[in-house]
């Protein structure tokens, strides 16, 4: 028999949230080892804000929440509380009941940024890496190592000298017609008026220069999850600078490898990393001036094939980032800002991957 298509819907439900959600939900696991490393956060958010006052928005949910906007690619703050408000899915991992408000997109955003201050994503970051380490997930010998430029957000009309003379009023103020065809610009002599920080740079010969930034990651090559992540201005040495600091702290005084590709085949990378006990596993660049800085006393080892080997799953982690977590152009302006959402991005990535290594019992 045909249904009658009802248009009141009912006024009370007696089901929870947590009823709502399938027990096999994948978003279980992940909510489940957030908890668990939001727990260990405690005493990090309780310095963060004073005894008295009026409560905020408590920075578990704020997290959760911009946990969701990377795993469901929610392309804006707006957009993604019109969907918390919607959907009993994402009111149970944020921890929301049904009939509980929503923030405000400008107050969401104001009280995230107060986690800025106190590095939460780097510090969320950790506590996802040692997680892992105590599952025996991650190697603590063989790493790998690259970085990738993320688009600013600003346009290339903003990128103006620096002592620049504002002569007439724009034609439209909103979106002015500039003319910089024929112009020499570099970082030494422009600068973005929307985003100092964003630099002029591109990848490789033959591709446009854009503003952007420089994301690097520390990869570990036994299941690919990263370790570190250290976003820097965009230059010529940022993917070797960051390199070399990320792999400062990895714990332990043991002989490490990690891996690279041609970019990081300098004489000078290769004895900095010797220095502190590294063994610089990146790909030879036989085109290279004066010869590679790899030689046979490195390549002739079977363990350098596999480093070289393993070093492409790092591409996976800039791909799921860019795609998943919409960082590919970025959406913050300011180092701080993008530095802060591409390290918890790289959490994020290292949850997803961790739900399907990590057996967690799903909760009754």
């Amino acid at each position: 028999m045909r249904g009658i298509d009802h248009q009141q819907a009912d006024m009370f439900s007696y089901l929870s949230p947590e009823q709502r959600v399938r027990k096999d939900h994948p978003l279980r696991k992940v909510r489940s080892m957030t908890d668990e490393i939001l727990d260990a956060m405690s005493p990090l958010f309780d310095a963060m804000y004073a005894e008295g006052g009026r409560p905020s928005i408590p920075p578990e949910k704020l997290l959760r929440a911009q946990m969701l906007q990377m795993l469901y690619s929610v392309r804006s703050e707006r957009l993604l509380m019109e969907e918390i408000d919607y959907s009993i899915l994402y009111r149970w991992f944020v921890g929301l009941n049904l009939d509980e408000g929503v923030w405000d997109a400008t107050s969401f955003t104001k009280n995230r940024d107060r986690l800025l201050e106190a590095a939460v994503a780097k510090e969320f970051l950790a506590q996802v890496v040692e997680r892992a380490r105590e599952a025996g997930l991650v190697s603590d010998e063989h790493f790998t190592v690259d970085g990738t430029l993320l688009e600013a957000w600003a346009s290339l009309k903003s990128f103006q000298p620096k002592k620049h003379n504002q002569g007439a009023p724009p034609d439209d103020p909103g979106n002015p017609t500039v003319d910089f065809h024929g112009q020499k610009r570099s970082n030494q002599t422009h600068e973005s008026t929307t985003d100092p920080d964003a630099k002029l740079a591109r990848k490789g010969a033959g591709k446009e220069a854009k503003l952007s930034y420089s994301g690097n990651l520390l990869v570990e090559n036994r299941n690919g999850l990263i370790v570190n992540a250290e976003l820097l201005e965009a230059n010529g040495r940022a993917e070797r600078d960051a390199a070399l600091l990320m792999l400062e702290q990895v714990p332990g005084d043991g002989r490490i490898t990690v891996g690279g590709d041609k970019g990081f085949d300098t004489r000078e990378f290769a004895a900095e990393c010797r220095q502190m006990n590294v063994t610089p596993h990146v790909a030879q660049n036989t085109a290279r001036t004066g010869g590679s800085a790899i030689d046979a006393r490195t390549t002739r080892h079977a363990g350098y094939a596999v480093s070289q080997k393993k070093r492409k799953r790092i591409e996976e982690c800039f791909g799921w980032m860019k795609d998943i977590a919409l960082i590919r152009r970025l959406k913050h302006r300011g180092l701080m800002k993008v530095a802060w959402i591409f390290e918890f991005a790289a959490a994020a990535y290292n949850l997803v991957r961790m739900r399907n290594l990590i057996p967690i019992a799903t909760a009754a």
